[in-house]
């Protein structure tokens, strides 16, 4: 299995084909739709955001509660398509990458290939099971939103497919 490490750069993303599985290790950060709509209201108006996007990858997932003595709770991720409306502007200003599960649309798939980025999906249904490949999390931006608060979490190992390549390549078949 190949091991990639954030941020990511373009040797890194050209060399993934589309069904491989890897192993990530590094930081990603996780957003859902409230804190995408967030983020792409702060790139709109010219705001500071809450991390660097360029190289970054950020998770489609809302963590359950930490349970006492873990460091995070059930982290699996959630469907991707809730993101599509703002996968392309955040790939434009330098995102690399996204992880989540299920299809995308046509208009993130040609984002992905004209900005040269990734979007893998991982295992759905074992959010307990992904725990263990996460060795810290924090809380990085919007806390009012509980769940889907923006966490920056330091991963080793975490287990990938390559969903989207950079060259348009899909295991979903789409065109």
């Amino acid at each position: 299995m190949k091991k990639i490490t954030t941020p990511l750069d373009l040797k890194q993303i050209k060399s993934l084909k589309a069904g491989q599985e890897v192993l990530l290790s590094g930081v990603i950060y996780t957003a859902r739709d409230q804190a995408h709509k967030n983020i792409v209201g702060a790139v709109k108006s010219s705001k500071p955001l809450p991390f660097k996007l360029a190289g970054a990858l950020i998770y489609y997932c809302g963590p359950t509660q930490t349970p006492k003595g873990k460091i995070i709770g059930a982290c699996g991720p959630t469907t991707s398509s809730r993101m599509d409306e703002f996968a392309p502007v955040l790939l434009a200003k330098g995102l690399k990458g996204m992880i989540g599960k299920g299809r995308r649309a046509v208009e993130v798939k040609q984002a992905i290939k004209r900005h040269q980025g990734v979007y893998f999906i991982t295992y759905a249904g074992c959010g307990a099971l992904l725990t263990k490949f996460v060795k810290s999390a924090k809380i990085l931006a919007y806390p009012d939103l509980g769940p889907e608060a923006i966490l920056e979490l330091r991963v080793e190992n975490f287990p990938l497919i390559v969903a989207i390549d950079a060259n348009g390549g899909d295991v979903y078949g789409q065109d």
